[in-house]
Parts: C-alpha cells; structure tokens; sequence
C-alpha cells in the first residue's frame, strides 16, 4: 500500500512536467525495478559480504597438518573426517601404473561420457604414453554414470580396447565436478603410488608434455632461461637439482635424472587467480552468502589444467577429508590447499582461454583451453610437434 501511494504521488509530480505519459511510465518502471534488477545482479549482497582478509573460516577448523600426518602414515587420527565421498569405482583400472614402475608423469583428464573422439584424440597426441622414450606417463581418463545404457556400452568398449578408464557411480554432471575430481585424487593416492607428478586436465584442453617437463624442472623461471634459477623457490622439487639437461628431441638423458621425489616437495601449479565469488542470481557460478559469506575466493588455480607433485597430491587429498565440501573443484582445492598451507604457484603459460594459434606463440605454452575439436587438437598438436614445441 505504501508502495503504491508513493507510485501514485510520483506519477502526479511526473505528469506535471513537461514530458510525454510514456516517458513518465518508462521513468516510475524503472525507479520500481530498479532495487529488484541490482539485487538479482548481487549488488546489494556485495555490502554483506565479509572480509576474507580479517574474517575467513572455514570448517574444519585448526591445525589440520597433523591430521593429515596421520592419514599418510596409515593410522587413524584423533578427529574423524568431516568430507565422506560417497562414491564407489565401476572401472578401476587398477594395472595402469603395476609392474614396478616409476612414471613421472600421471594423466589424469575429466572426460564427458559422450566425448569418445575427444579421448580417442588426446590418446593420439598429448595423452600418448610413448611420447618420451626416456620418460614414463601414465594417462587415465575419468568418468561419473549417465541414464543412456547405449553411451555405457560404448564406454564399456572403449575401456575394453584401450584400459584407460576410470568410472565412479555418479552422475556426471557439472555440479559434481568435485567429486569427479577427488575420485582422480583418490585413484592417483591409491592405484599409482609411484607417479612423481599428476597432471589433471579437462579433455577439451592442448598440452605439451615437453613444455610441461621444462616447467616442472624450474617453475620458478619457466619459460626463461633455466641457467639462472631464483634460489629461493621453495616448491620446486630439490630431487630434481642433479638432473642433466632435457634433449630438446625425446629427452633421451631423462633416465639418468634421480628417481625418488622429495616428500617435502609440494608443487601445486598453473594459471592462479585472485577473484571475488559471483554473486549474479543467474551466472552459472552463482554462490549465495550462506555457501561462502566472504569477499573474495583464496588464490584458485583453474580447473582445466594443473600439475600437483606427489607431496601436495597427498596433502591435497587427504586435506580434502577435512575440509568442508564445495561444489566447483578449482574453489574446493583452493581451500584445501589454504588450510594445509600449499601457495599455489602461477605461471601465465596455461592458458584458462584459447590463446590464438600460431606455431611460434605456442613455443612456450603449456595448456590452452578450448580444443574440444578432436580435428583441430590433432592439427595443432602435430604442427607444434613436428617444430619440436610439444
């Protein structure tokens, strides 16, 4: 009632003024709507926001280092986890990384259940495990459950013929992104225990596993001359110090490198953002106050590429048990790796967009979103490997 007598009183003064009846209608339309369009773009949920700088908590609270001490050493910790993944595995692929070997490289790649020829291309490019003659990679592909019993029994082929599969039972969907992610966790903690490095990707990305291994042997000066590393870097891995130079074609001297990865080293790297949650009611990424009240995200490296060391893939996965979950996978992992104390690393070269091609722009790229062209990545991949860029 209010409301409509200051609408009405409005509409008299309005009506007094030199300006057509439907200037006057559009002007009260949008003195009406306005609250209601600001507060649907999240403009007034900003002024509630709390500081993450002074303010940030987030469950479980305290000292979780010592928990997760205690999960890596096999024994049950004092306080039990708050995060249960409920999940079981259909397909577990549990030879991939058997016989008694050592792979430096583990991929790990969230693949759609329909995106068969995406698979099938990352199989013939930068997921092909005979890249590097002197280098061991792994490369599994991981997948949730879907209602199309047709698109199953494709995948349950496919698994047949190529025994990269790993499947959870459930539903594949964006908004369990996270729990597709930490059964990738899981499965790399559990089934290979020997990886040094487990790189996860979505499989609409480009990467080079050559640029990849440049940067994980000094990420602290990638893509600059390695002959002048910053000393002070404390995520590079020490067990790396003595290893020869790479051979720009098939990185033959790899093998003589030291084979057991320091435990200290916990490199968790890629394109890292400082970012404000979005509070736009209809914006895919959405997140009310109530999920997450404060003002800014924790520094979050981007979910369609990044490399984890095998000392942060265990802080991170067992981390993840007390940590409160979160529905977008990049966020979750941030906030784990705030509450064990693992900075993320940046580096510009994995790109969350699609850089534009061309063979001498890509020399240093690392990852480039948005090739979910099987065509095109095949195209690329081979361009920039036959200049020896990949």
């Amino acid at each position: 009632m209010r409301l409509f007598r200051t609408t009405w009183r409005l509409r008299r003064k309005l009506s007094a003024l030199p300006v057509k009846p439907v200037t006057v209608t559009i002007i009260l339309l949008m003195i009406i709507c306005s609250p209601v369009v600001l507060n649907h773009m999240g403009v007034f949920t900003h002024f509630l926001e709390k500081d993450y700088y002074t303010e940030f908590s987030y469950p479980l609270e305290g000292n979780l280092q010592p928990l997760v001490k205690e999960l890596k050493l096999g024994n049950e910790p004092p306080i039990k986890p708050i995060n249960v993944f409920n999940y079981s595995y259909l397909k577990l692929c549990q030879n991939k990384c058997s016989n008694n070997e050592n792979p430096k490289l583990l991929f790990v790649v969230k693949s759609a259940l329909h995106h068969s020829e995406q698979r099938q291309a990352i199989r013939q490019t930068w997921g092909n495990q005979l890249n590097f003659s002197g280098v061991e990679i792994r490369r599994v592909f991981l997948l949730g459950t879907g209602s199309d019993p047709e698109i199953q029994e494709k995948v349950d082929e496919e698994d047949k013929l190529y025994d990269d599969i790993v499947q959870a039972d459930f539903h594949d969907d964006y908004r369990n992104n996270t729990l597709k992610t930490m059964s990738g966790f899981k499965w790399a903690v559990e089934h290979c225990p020997s990886a040094r490095y487990a790189v996860f990707s979505d499989d609409d990305m480009y990467i080079s596993t050559k640029n990849l291994l440049r940067f994980i042997r000094n990420p602290s000066s990638y893509p600059e001359q390695e002959s002048h590393p910053r000393k002070d870097f404390e995520h590079r891995d020490r067990s790396l110090k003595e290893e020869p130079a790479l051979v720009a074609e098939g990185f033959e001297n790899e093998q003589n490198e030291v084979a057991n990865l320091n435990e200290e080293s916990k490199l968790y790297a890629g394109y890292v953002f400082h970012s404000p949650p979005q509070r736009h009611r209809s914006s895919k990424w959405y997140v009310s106050l109530n999920e997450y009240p404060y003002h800014l995200w924790p520094p979050y490296v981007t979910a369609g590429a990044y490399v984890v060391s095998r000392g942060a893939l265990l802080d991170l996965h067992y981390g993840s048990f007390y940590t409160k979950y979160f529905q977008f996978d990049d966020i979750f992992l941030a906030l784990v790796a705030l509450k064990i104390n693992i900075e993320p690393v940046h580096c510009s070269e994995f790109y969350f967009w699609k850089k534009n091609y061309s063979k001498l722009g890509y020399r240093d790229v690392i990852a480039s979103h948005g090739y979910s062209n099987p065509d095109e990545l095949r195209s690329v991949w081979n361009d920039l490997k036959s200049a020896g860029y990949a």
